[in-house]
Protein backbone atom coordinates (compact mmCIF):
# COMPACT_ATOMS: atom_id res chain seq x y z
CA UNK A 1 0.00 0.00 0.00
CA UNK A 2 1.15 3.83 -0.04
CA UNK A 3 2.30 5.58 -3.64
CA UNK A 4 2.65 3.60 -6.38
CA UNK A 5 6.03 6.28 -7.00
CA UNK A 6 9.10 4.85 -7.13
CA UNK A 7 12.05 6.14 -6.34
CA UNK A 8 14.61 4.80 -8.44
CA UNK A 9 16.51 6.83 -10.99
CA UNK A 10 15.45 6.97 -14.36
CA UNK A 11 16.52 5.49 -16.92
CA UNK A 12 18.63 8.15 -19.60
CA UNK A 13 16.47 9.34 -22.61
CA UNK A 14 17.22 7.40 -25.94
CA UNK A 15 19.41 9.38 -28.36
CA UNK A 16 17.47 11.11 -31.49
CA UNK A 17 17.04 8.58 -34.22
CA UNK A 18 19.09 10.16 -37.38
CA UNK A 19 15.64 9.48 -39.47
CA UNK A 20 13.53 11.79 -37.52
CA UNK A 21 12.76 15.10 -38.41
CA UNK A 22 14.02 18.38 -36.58
CA UNK A 23 11.70 19.66 -33.93
CA UNK A 24 9.71 22.85 -35.47
CA UNK A 25 10.97 26.26 -34.00
CA UNK A 26 9.73 29.58 -34.49
CA UNK A 27 6.54 30.56 -35.80
CA UNK A 28 5.90 26.70 -37.08
CA UNK A 29 5.38 25.84 -33.05
CA UNK A 30 2.91 28.53 -32.44
CA UNK A 31 0.62 27.67 -35.46
CA UNK A 32 -2.23 24.96 -34.63
CA UNK A 33 -2.15 22.46 -37.26
CA UNK A 34 -4.26 22.57 -40.37
CA UNK A 35 -7.97 21.37 -40.41
CA UNK A 36 -9.35 19.68 -43.17
CA UNK A 37 -11.20 22.35 -45.35
CA UNK A 38 -14.41 20.07 -45.62
CA UNK A 39 -16.29 19.21 -42.21
CA UNK A 40 -17.65 15.82 -41.84
CA UNK A 41 -21.68 15.92 -42.22
CA UNK A 42 -23.60 15.44 -38.98
CA UNK A 43 -24.57 11.71 -39.02
CA UNK A 44 -27.95 10.73 -38.67
CA UNK A 45 -29.35 7.88 -37.01
CA UNK A 46 -32.06 6.46 -39.44
CA UNK A 47 -33.61 4.48 -36.90
CA UNK A 48 -34.08 6.81 -34.03
CA UNK A 49 -35.54 9.64 -35.58
CA UNK A 50 -37.50 12.70 -33.35
CA UNK A 51 -41.14 12.05 -32.23
CA UNK A 52 -43.31 14.70 -34.83
CA UNK A 53 -45.92 17.21 -33.24
CA UNK A 54 -49.62 15.68 -33.69
CA UNK A 55 -50.78 16.49 -37.22
CA UNK A 56 -53.64 18.75 -36.40
CA UNK A 57 -50.98 21.23 -34.07
CA UNK A 58 -48.83 21.32 -37.38
CA UNK A 59 -49.27 25.08 -37.44
CA UNK A 60 -49.54 25.52 -34.18
CA UNK A 61 -46.28 27.89 -34.04
CA UNK A 62 -47.61 30.45 -36.92
CA UNK A 63 -51.27 30.36 -34.82
CA UNK A 64 -50.27 31.62 -31.89
CA UNK A 65 -49.15 34.50 -33.49
CA UNK A 66 -51.60 35.18 -36.11
CA UNK A 67 -54.73 33.86 -34.16
CA UNK A 68 -54.48 35.05 -30.94
CA UNK A 69 -57.87 35.16 -28.85
CA UNK A 70 -59.37 38.09 -29.97
CA UNK A 71 -62.46 39.61 -28.25
CA UNK A 72 -64.89 42.32 -28.04
CA UNK A 73 -66.10 43.66 -24.94
CA UNK A 74 -65.81 43.03 -20.89
CA UNK A 75 -64.59 39.75 -19.91
CA UNK A 76 -62.94 38.60 -16.43
CA UNK A 77 -62.10 34.68 -15.36
CA UNK A 78 -61.40 33.74 -12.33
CA UNK A 79 -60.09 30.69 -11.22
CA UNK A 80 -59.61 29.22 -7.44
CA UNK A 81 -57.53 26.22 -6.68
CA UNK A 82 -59.42 23.53 -4.23
CA UNK A 83 -55.59 21.47 -4.07
CA UNK A 84 -53.10 20.28 -6.43
CA UNK A 85 -55.70 18.63 -8.90
CA UNK A 86 -59.55 19.95 -8.70
CA UNK A 87 -59.70 23.58 -9.62
CA UNK A 88 -62.85 25.85 -10.21
CA UNK A 89 -63.26 28.73 -12.57
CA UNK A 90 -65.75 31.72 -13.03
CA UNK A 91 -65.97 33.84 -16.15
CA UNK A 92 -67.92 36.71 -17.47
CA UNK A 93 -68.47 38.42 -20.41
CA UNK A 94 -70.36 41.04 -21.91
CA UNK A 95 -69.95 42.47 -24.92
CA UNK A 96 -71.62 41.68 -28.68
CA UNK A 97 -72.13 38.98 -31.08
CA UNK A 98 -71.42 39.43 -34.98
CA UNK A 99 -75.17 37.68 -36.77
CA UNK A 100 -74.87 36.91 -40.14
CA UNK A 101 -76.81 39.00 -43.00
CA UNK A 102 -77.04 39.39 -46.96
CA UNK A 103 -75.55 42.93 -47.08
CA UNK A 104 -72.15 43.79 -46.64
CA UNK A 105 -72.41 45.87 -42.97
CA UNK A 106 -71.95 43.79 -39.70
CA UNK A 107 -74.74 43.15 -37.42
CA UNK A 108 -73.91 43.09 -33.44
CA UNK A 109 -76.10 42.15 -31.21
CA UNK A 110 -75.41 43.04 -27.00
CA UNK A 111 -75.15 40.19 -25.60
CA UNK A 112 -73.45 38.66 -22.04
CA UNK A 113 -73.03 35.37 -19.87
CA UNK A 114 -71.90 34.04 -17.01
CA UNK A 115 -69.92 30.47 -17.12
CA UNK A 116 -68.80 28.56 -14.38
CA UNK A 117 -66.50 25.59 -14.61
CA UNK A 118 -64.52 22.58 -13.13
CA UNK A 119 -61.50 20.95 -13.74
CA UNK A 120 -59.34 17.48 -12.46
CA UNK A 121 -56.32 17.61 -13.60
CA UNK A 122 -53.96 14.01 -12.98
CA UNK A 123 -50.69 12.74 -14.92
CA UNK A 124 -53.15 10.83 -16.80
CA UNK A 125 -56.32 11.85 -16.64
CA UNK A 126 -57.90 15.08 -17.68
CA UNK A 127 -61.39 16.23 -16.89
CA UNK A 128 -63.01 20.09 -18.19
CA UNK A 129 -66.43 21.02 -17.67
CA UNK A 130 -68.01 24.67 -18.75
CA UNK A 131 -71.29 25.80 -18.30
CA UNK A 132 -73.15 28.59 -19.73
CA UNK A 133 -76.77 30.48 -18.57
CA UNK A 134 -77.68 30.31 -22.19
CA UNK A 135 -77.68 26.74 -21.69
CA UNK A 136 -74.56 25.08 -23.59
CA UNK A 137 -72.54 22.90 -21.86
CA UNK A 138 -68.98 21.65 -22.55
CA UNK A 139 -67.00 18.79 -21.68
CA UNK A 140 -63.59 17.45 -22.43
CA UNK A 141 -61.92 14.40 -21.43
CA UNK A 142 -58.32 13.29 -21.86
CA UNK A 143 -56.88 9.91 -20.32
CA UNK A 144 -53.77 8.34 -21.38
CA UNK A 145 -55.01 4.20 -21.74
CA UNK A 146 -51.46 3.09 -21.69
CA UNK A 147 -47.85 4.92 -22.20
CA UNK A 148 -48.57 5.25 -25.97
CA UNK A 149 -52.14 5.51 -26.39
CA UNK A 150 -54.50 8.57 -25.32
CA UNK A 151 -58.62 9.05 -25.91
CA UNK A 152 -59.73 12.26 -25.78
CA UNK A 153 -63.49 13.46 -25.68
CA UNK A 154 -64.79 16.73 -26.86
CA UNK A 155 -68.56 17.24 -26.62
CA UNK A 156 -71.09 20.52 -26.70
CA UNK A 157 -74.62 20.16 -25.96
CA UNK A 158 -77.30 22.96 -26.58
CA UNK A 159 -81.05 23.64 -26.13
CA UNK A 160 -81.20 24.28 -30.29
CA UNK A 161 -81.93 20.85 -32.04
CA UNK A 162 -79.20 19.57 -34.31
CA UNK A 163 -76.36 22.11 -33.05
CA UNK A 164 -75.07 19.40 -30.09
CA UNK A 165 -71.46 17.70 -31.40
CA UNK A 166 -69.68 14.91 -30.17
CA UNK A 167 -66.27 13.92 -30.65
CA UNK A 168 -63.65 10.69 -30.07
CA UNK A 169 -60.00 11.13 -30.34
CA UNK A 170 -57.67 7.83 -30.19
CA UNK A 171 -53.93 9.42 -30.58
CA UNK A 172 -51.30 6.94 -31.13
CA UNK A 173 -47.87 7.83 -30.42
CA UNK A 174 -45.13 5.77 -31.85
CA UNK A 175 -41.03 6.46 -31.51
CA UNK A 176 -40.83 8.60 -34.96
CA UNK A 177 -44.45 8.99 -36.07
CA UNK A 178 -48.09 9.85 -34.58
CA UNK A 179 -51.66 8.12 -35.74
CA UNK A 180 -55.11 9.69 -34.99
CA UNK A 181 -58.37 7.74 -35.31
CA UNK A 182 -61.36 10.18 -35.04
CA UNK A 183 -65.33 9.54 -34.33
CA UNK A 184 -68.42 11.87 -34.37
CA UNK A 185 -71.38 12.24 -35.28
CA UNK A 186 -73.80 13.32 -37.91
CA UNK A 187 -71.68 9.73 -39.19
CA UNK A 188 -68.34 11.71 -39.00
CA UNK A 189 -65.13 9.42 -39.36
CA UNK A 190 -61.64 10.60 -39.67
CA UNK A 191 -58.23 9.58 -39.63
CA UNK A 192 -54.43 11.30 -40.08
CA UNK A 193 -50.82 9.79 -39.76
CA UNK A 194 -47.62 11.92 -39.60
CA UNK A 195 -44.46 10.37 -40.25
CA UNK A 196 -40.48 11.73 -39.28
CA UNK A 197 -38.34 11.26 -42.71
CA UNK A 198 -35.41 13.51 -41.36
CA UNK A 199 -34.35 15.17 -37.84
CA UNK A 200 -35.93 18.09 -39.46
CA UNK A 201 -38.72 17.09 -41.99
CA UNK A 202 -42.08 15.48 -41.44
CA UNK A 203 -45.01 14.51 -43.61
CA UNK A 204 -48.35 13.15 -42.91
CA UNK A 205 -51.99 12.62 -44.51
CA UNK A 206 -55.45 12.70 -43.43
CA UNK A 207 -58.92 11.51 -44.63
CA UNK A 208 -62.24 12.03 -43.72
CA UNK A 209 -65.84 10.93 -44.39
CA UNK A 210 -68.79 12.71 -43.35
CA UNK A 211 -71.53 10.40 -43.97
CA UNK A 212 -74.62 12.58 -43.62
CA UNK A 213 -73.47 15.17 -46.07
CA UNK A 214 -72.06 12.20 -48.12
CA UNK A 215 -68.43 13.71 -48.32
CA UNK A 216 -64.92 12.88 -48.32
CA UNK A 217 -61.62 14.41 -48.87
CA UNK A 218 -58.16 13.47 -48.63
CA UNK A 219 -55.01 15.47 -47.58
CA UNK A 220 -51.74 15.73 -46.97
CA UNK A 221 -48.65 17.74 -45.13
CA UNK A 222 -45.42 19.14 -44.86
CA UNK A 223 -43.41 20.48 -41.92
CA UNK A 224 -39.82 21.67 -42.00
CA UNK A 225 -38.73 22.54 -38.58
CA UNK A 226 -35.21 23.57 -36.77
CA UNK A 227 -34.20 25.70 -34.17
CA UNK A 228 -34.96 28.95 -35.96
CA UNK A 229 -37.72 28.55 -38.37
CA UNK A 230 -40.53 26.38 -39.29
CA UNK A 231 -42.28 26.04 -42.53
CA UNK A 232 -45.03 24.55 -43.13
CA UNK A 233 -47.84 23.43 -46.29
CA UNK A 234 -50.93 21.60 -46.65
CA UNK A 235 -53.05 20.88 -49.60
CA UNK A 236 -56.30 18.63 -49.39
CA UNK A 237 -58.61 17.73 -51.99
CA UNK A 238 -61.43 20.31 -50.92
CA UNK A 239 -59.56 22.72 -52.73
CA UNK A 240 -57.64 24.85 -49.84
CA UNK A 241 -53.99 25.58 -50.32
CA UNK A 242 -52.46 26.78 -47.06
CA UNK A 243 -48.73 27.95 -46.04
CA UNK A 244 -47.15 29.20 -43.34
CA UNK A 245 -43.49 30.31 -41.82
CA UNK A 246 -42.67 31.34 -38.85
CA UNK A 247 -38.81 32.99 -37.72
CA UNK A 248 -37.04 33.25 -34.68
CA UNK A 249 -35.40 36.47 -34.52
CA UNK A 250 -34.45 35.65 -31.16
CA UNK A 251 -35.12 34.10 -27.68
CA UNK A 252 -37.64 37.00 -27.53
CA UNK A 253 -39.10 38.10 -31.15
CA UNK A 254 -40.49 35.32 -34.22
CA UNK A 255 -42.38 36.25 -37.09
CA UNK A 256 -45.05 34.76 -38.64
CA UNK A 257 -46.62 34.68 -42.08
CA UNK A 258 -49.21 32.36 -43.90
CA UNK A 259 -51.40 32.22 -47.09
CA UNK A 260 -54.48 30.52 -47.82
CA UNK A 261 -55.98 29.56 -51.03
CA UNK A 262 -59.65 28.24 -51.98
CA UNK A 263 -59.81 26.61 -55.26
CA UNK A 264 -63.92 26.40 -54.62
CA UNK A 265 -64.29 29.82 -53.80
CA UNK A 266 -61.45 31.60 -55.54
CA UNK A 267 -60.51 33.36 -52.07
CA UNK A 268 -56.64 34.12 -51.60
CA UNK A 269 -55.42 35.52 -48.05
CA UNK A 270 -52.34 36.42 -46.62
CA UNK A 271 -51.42 37.74 -43.28
CA UNK A 272 -48.16 38.60 -40.85
CA UNK A 273 -47.41 38.79 -37.68
CA UNK A 274 -45.39 39.56 -34.91
CA UNK A 275 -44.95 37.44 -31.59
CA UNK A 276 -42.98 39.46 -28.72
CA UNK A 277 -42.25 38.73 -25.42
CA UNK A 278 -41.19 40.96 -22.91
CA UNK A 279 -40.24 40.31 -18.78
CA UNK A 280 -43.71 41.27 -17.99
CA UNK A 281 -45.87 41.15 -20.87
CA UNK A 282 -46.19 39.40 -24.07
CA UNK A 283 -47.43 41.48 -27.01
CA UNK A 284 -48.63 39.88 -30.31
CA UNK A 285 -50.61 41.51 -33.46
CA UNK A 286 -51.16 40.84 -37.48
CA UNK A 287 -52.08 42.70 -40.44
CA UNK A 288 -53.87 40.81 -43.37
CA UNK A 289 -54.31 41.14 -47.15
CA UNK A 290 -57.67 42.63 -46.36
CA UNK A 291 -56.55 44.95 -44.43
CA UNK A 292 -57.46 44.21 -41.47
CA UNK A 293 -55.07 45.14 -37.80
CA UNK A 294 -55.22 43.35 -34.86
CA UNK A 295 -53.16 43.04 -32.02
CA UNK A 296 -53.46 41.31 -28.56
CA UNK A 297 -52.04 42.66 -25.10
CA UNK A 298 -51.05 40.15 -22.12
CA UNK A 299 -50.03 42.35 -19.23
CA UNK A 300 -48.38 40.67 -16.19
CA UNK A 301 -49.56 43.36 -13.43
CA UNK A 302 -48.78 40.43 -10.02
CA UNK A 303 -48.70 36.67 -9.48
CA UNK A 304 -52.00 35.00 -11.17
CA UNK A 305 -53.11 38.57 -12.10
CA UNK A 306 -53.01 39.23 -15.67
CA UNK A 307 -54.68 42.25 -18.03
CA UNK A 308 -56.03 42.23 -20.99
CA UNK A 309 -56.14 44.09 -24.45
CA UNK A 310 -57.60 42.94 -27.33
CA UNK A 311 -58.32 45.02 -30.94
CA UNK A 312 -59.25 44.34 -34.01
CA UNK A 313 -59.76 47.51 -36.94
CA UNK A 314 -61.26 46.98 -40.18
CA UNK A 315 -61.71 49.92 -42.42
CA UNK A 316 -63.13 48.82 -45.20
CA UNK A 317 -65.72 47.25 -43.68
CA UNK A 318 -66.13 49.58 -40.76
CA UNK A 319 -66.23 47.13 -37.81
CA UNK A 320 -64.19 48.06 -35.11
CA UNK A 321 -63.64 45.48 -32.33
CA UNK A 322 -62.13 46.52 -29.00
CA UNK A 323 -61.86 44.64 -25.42
CA UNK A 324 -60.59 44.83 -22.19
CA UNK A 325 -60.23 41.68 -19.51
CA UNK A 326 -58.20 40.32 -16.78
CA UNK A 327 -57.37 36.85 -15.32
CA UNK A 328 -57.12 35.92 -11.58
CA UNK A 329 -55.01 32.32 -10.79
CA UNK A 330 -53.32 30.25 -13.02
Amino acid sequence: MGSSVTHAAAPPPPPPSPSSPPSSVGLAAALPPKQDEKAEPEKVDWLNLPCPIPFEEIQREALMSLKPELFEGLRFDFTKGLNQRFSLSHSVFMGSMEVPSQSSDTLKVPTAHYEFGANFLDPKLMLVGRVLTDGRLNARVKCDLTDNLTMKINAQLTNEPHFSQGMFNFDYKGTDFRSQLQIGNNAFYGGNYIQSVSPHLSLGTEIFWLGHQRKSGIGFAARYNTDNMVATGQVASTGIVALSYVQKVSEKVSLASDFMYNHLTQDVTSSFGYDYILRQCRLRGKIDSNGVFAAFLEERLNMGVNFILSAEVDHRKKDYKFGFGMTVGE
